[in-house]
C-alpha cells in the first residue's frame, strides 16, 4: 500500500490501539508521578508507514501557516519532526540535552527569518517542549506553534504558543504517596527513555 493511500485511510486514534501506544500496568513516569497506563509513542513510529502517516497528518494542521523550519527535542520528537518536515519538503532538526540542559548541537543553526514549528510526539506538561522554546527564543526566533501527536493534558495548552495536536488523551496520574496502585501493592515499572528529569 502506498504513503498516500495509507495517509489517506489512516486515523491516529485506530493507529494508536493498532500498534499499542497505549499500555496498562503500574508506571512511575519521568515527572515521578505514577499511574496506571503509559504511552509510549516509539511504539508507532517503529513503523515507517505509520510514522509517514502521523507526521503527515501533524503537518496538516498547519497546512495554512508557512513553515520553514521543523524542531524536535530528542529523543521522543526525532522522528515525528523529521515525519512531519519530510510532509511540509522544509528542513529538520532536533535538540538534545548536555549537562541537564537543552542546546542545539551538531552544527544545526536557526537562519534569519525562519518560521519555527515545533512538534513532540506526547506532550505532558510540556516541560521538553518548553526547554526547546526558551532556546529559540533566545535566538530571536519566530515560532509559529507546537504540534504533537497527543496531549495527554486533555484539550489544555500548557504553552504561551498556538498548540495543536491530533488527538488528546487525559491519563491520571499520582503523587507516589498518594498512588492507590502503590496500596494495593502491584510492582512499579519505570518505562521510557528519559528517567530523574522533568517530564514532558
Amino acid at each position: 500500500m502506498g504513503g498516500d493511500q495509507v495517509s489517506q485511510l489512516w486515523h491516529v486514534q485506530d493507529a494508536i490501539k493498532r500498534t499499542k501506544v497505549l499500555t496498562e500496568g503500574h508506571f512511575i513516569l519521568s515527572s515521578g508521578k505514577h499511574s496506571k497506563h503509559y504511552m509510549q509513542c516509539a511504539q508507532l513510529f517503529q513503523y515507517p508507514k505509520e510514522a509517514e502517516a502521523a507526521g503527515k497528518a501533524i503537518a496538516d494542521l498547519f497546512r495554512d501557516e508557512r513553515i520553514d523550519l521543523v524542531v524536535g527535542p530528542a529523543l521522543g520528537g526525532v522522528i515525528v519532526a523529521h515525519e512531519v518536515a519530510r510532509a511540509l519538503n522544509v528542513r529538520c532538526i532536533f535538540t538534545e540535552r548536555k549537562e541537564g540542559s537543552m542546546q542545539m548541537r551538531r552544527g544545526f543553526t536557526i537562519k534569519p527569518n525562519e518560521r519555527i514549528l515545533v512538534v513532540e510526539d506526547v506532550v505532558t506538561t510540556g516541560g521538553s517542549v518548553k526547554e526547546v522554546l526558551a532556546l529559540l527564543e533566545a535566538e530571536s526566533s519566530q515560532i509559529v506553534g507546537i504540534g504533537a501527536l497527543v496531549n495527554r493534558n486533555g484539550n489544555q495548552n500548557p504553552f504561551a504558543y498556538p498548540f495543536k495536536s491530533l488527538t488528546a488523551i487525559e491519563i491520571e496520574s499520582y503523587e507516589a504517596t498518594d498512588c492507590p496502585l502503590c496500596k494495593m501493592g502491584i510492582p512499579a515499572i519505570k518505562p521510557g527513555s528519559r528517567m530523574n528529569q522533568e517530564s514532558k
